[in-house]
């Protein structure tokens, strides 16, 4: 992400008057920068000095001109070209023309050092305020460090290293301890441990088994391990975390979108308003003679009304505090596709959870078989080779799949499985699937507490498997945090509503809905919404393909696990890169948090800007006071925002 994208509106690019009209992103740069505000800060204060001790030589009109002309060169010829490349570009009325035409204003009336100060304040303060946005930015930019220049392919006893881009789909790479993987593949000689921090914020390492997934941007703890690739380099785990994140900043929220208008109808506003402060006194004296008009006193106030005008607060704070919470978020592995999420979010009134994969941990295992033969069990486990869904291969991991040639397989949402072996029609899944087929059933199977998978062959029911599904270690603790927050909580699953009640009552979800196609959430979620509030919006939490028209309809959309479908990232607007529920609640808080932060700003820099204009219009604050007052407002909203850098974790 460049400078030029994160300030990509009026009055939020950088000054010229402190980085040479080039972008901050190196440290180099930025100490460099700091010259020209240094000596005309320099010059300021001596000049100061002079005058006040009388200095002889000093007290010469031209000379005191020509020196304080001086210190304002630095910056103030930056100030000046960011103006009218402004008033180029259509935006004639910038805080680069307010603080120009406050200096040349004070320099008119002979305010020889408040001149200076407006010009070398405002760049110190845009300068500290760079640094702070660099800062937040550093957060999310730092991504790029996971993604190495270089891939080790081995072949054989040869080993050659090529950049990422280069390496293949089924090339073996080699990665040594402490390094980085630069790509998605699976583990060819495991198990072992990675670090995962980089990619969903977990501070323990994971343990791999060989053969399953590993993506780029972990880090290899132990051993020296050797990955298969399984994506290029341009569709790998960290590169789509990547661009995630820098779509994020061209998504605005409500407030980022209201300064952006604020600010193009409050500048004219205030320079005419500073225009009437001179013009209003006058007309008045031209009709109460008795009324002495000070031109110097009054164009004076003028200025002092419009250095304190200035809008930068808002529209530098306002997108930094959305900046600063996308960051704080993706280093907890919680990547926000906008800042107008994560400002949804703070409105969430019902969080409705998906059961399996989501709450649950989707790792089914086979606990008991009825009616089934090995034989029929093998055929089952070769039908269910054709499905991905985890409960299919709980079965093959059971029992070995028959050598037996499937035809006319079809995956059937929400009911299961049909498929012709030697001429035998065969189903396997739900009881809805047998009732849809007209085939008797023992009716008790409706009663059973746990996952169960009901098989027919030849229009007749032949047994069931049951399998076991464990909540996940954080479920229940997400619920209450998200009870305790004052929200809603419901699960909606496609098991029967028996275990569905078994698992909400585990986790403490007050309503739980069983028995249900993927068409049926969407009409529970549809519900939900109409009878929500806007300030109670709807999120649906979710991580597979069958989840992908809830997560796109619901207000929010969370798609669980984004290592996983897809289809479910691609529609969620909330993407949690670990598979714990209970990163729903801090992205609610983080949201929270962010919301009010950017609350504060606004109502802090309007309050103490409005309060400094009358006074200034009173002829009670000076031109020192307004521009302390207009770069400290600022630097104090800024250091504000950065708070949500440091926001951790939830209450």
């Amino acid at each position: 992400m460049t400078h030029n994208q994160e300030h990509n509106h009026p009055h939020c690019h950088s000054c010229s008057c402190c980085s040479d009209g080039h972008q901050h992103d190196h440290s180099n740069q930025e100490e460099m920068s700091w010259w020209k505000p240094a000596l005309s800060m320099v010059l300021l204060l001596a000049g100061i000095a002079m005058e006040a001790t009388a200095v002889q030589w000093f007290q010469n009109g031209w000379i005191k001109l020509l020196w304080y002309a001086a210190a304002c060169i630095p910056t103030g010829i930056g100030v000046l070209k960011e103006a009218l490349e402004s008033a180029r570009d259509g935006d004639f009325f910038s805080e680069f023309l307010l603080m120009s035409v406050a200096s040349i204003g004070a320099f008119a009336i002979g305010e020889y050092p408040e001149a200076v100060a407006v010009m070398t304040l405002y760049c110190i303060g845009e300068a500290l305020q760079d640094r702070a946005v660099s800062k937040a930015r550093g957060n999310i930019q730092s991504l790029i460090a996971f993604r190495p220049d270089h891939a080790v392919i081995i072949n054989g006893d040869e080993r050659q290293s090529v950049a990422p881009a280069d390496v293949k789909i089924g090339n073996i790479i080699e990665v040594k301890p402490g390094e980085r993987v630069p790509l998605d593949g699976t583990l060819a000689n495991g198990p072992a441990a990675f670090d995962t921090a980089a990619l969903t914020g977990e501070s323990l390492p994971r343990v791999i088994e060989d053969g399953d997934e590993v993506l780029a941007g972990m880090i290899a703890s132990e051993n020296v391990v050797h990955i298969n690739v399984i994506r290029p380099a341009s569709e790998s785990a960290v590169s789509r975390i990547m661009h995630l994140v820098e779509e994020a900043t061209e998504r605005k929220a409500p407030a980022e979108l209201f300064i952006r208008r604020f600010a193009k109808i409050y500048t004219p506003i205030v320079v005419g308003l500073a225009a009437l402060v001179i013009m209003l006194p006058w007309l008045y004296s031209i009709a109460q003679p008795s009324f002495e008009y000070a031109w110097h006193e009054w164009l004076h106030r003028a200025l002092i009304f419009l250095v304190i005008s200035c809008p930068c607060a808002l529209v530098i704070s306002i997108p930094l505090s959305y900046f600063a919470g996308i960051g704080a978020a993706s280093r907890r592995g919680i990547l926000f596709k906008g800042s107008n999420y994560l400002d949804a979010i703070a409105q969430i009134g019902t969080v409705v959870f998906d059961k399996t994969g989501t709450l649950t941990t989707g790792q089914f295992t086979v606990s008991h078989i009825d009616g089934l033969t090995d034989e029929q069990i093998a055929i089952v486990a070769a039908i269910e080779k054709g499905s991905t869904h985890a409960i299919a291969q709980a079965i093959i991991d059971h029992h070995a799949p028959a050598p037996v040639h499937v035809d006319s397989l079809k995956n059937i949402a929400g009911y299961g499985m049909s498929a012709d072996v030697d001429g035998t029609r065969w189903l396997i899944g739900t009881t809805r699937l047998l009732e849809s087929e007209h085939i008797e059933f023992p009716r008790q199977l409706n009663d059973f507490n746990d996952t169960m998978v009901a098989v027919a062959a030849g229009g007749q029911y032949i047994g069931y498997i049951q399998l076991n599904d464990k909540p996940k270690l954080d479920a229940s603790q997400a619920i209450n945090s998200l009870n305790t927050l004052g929200i809603d909580t419901v699960m909606l699953s496609g098991d029967k509503q028996s275990l569905a009640d078994k698992v909400a009552k585990q986790l403490g979800i007050t309503t739980a809905h069983g028995d249900l196609l993927p068409q049926d959430k969407v009409e529970h979620v549809k519900q939900l919404m109409a009878q929500a509030s806007k300030e109670r919006q709807v999120a649906f939490v979710g991580d597979g393909i069958n989840d992908a028209p809830v997560l796109a309809m619901s207000d929010v959309g969370i798609a669980m696990g984004a290592l996983g479908s897809d289809l479910a990232i691609e529609t969620a607007d909330v993407v949690i890169q670990t598979d714990q529920p209970s990163r729903v609640t801090d992205a609610v808080v983080l949201g929270r948090r962010t919301r009010q932060v950017v609350q504060q700003n606004i109502i802090f820099a309007i309050a103490i800007k409005v309060i400094v204009m009358i006074l200034g219009t009173l002829g009670l604050a000076n031109m020192w006071q307004a521009v302390f007052a207009d770069v400290g407002v600022a630097l104090l909203c800024v250091l504000n925002s950065l708070r949500l850098m440091h926001t951790t974790k939830s209450n």
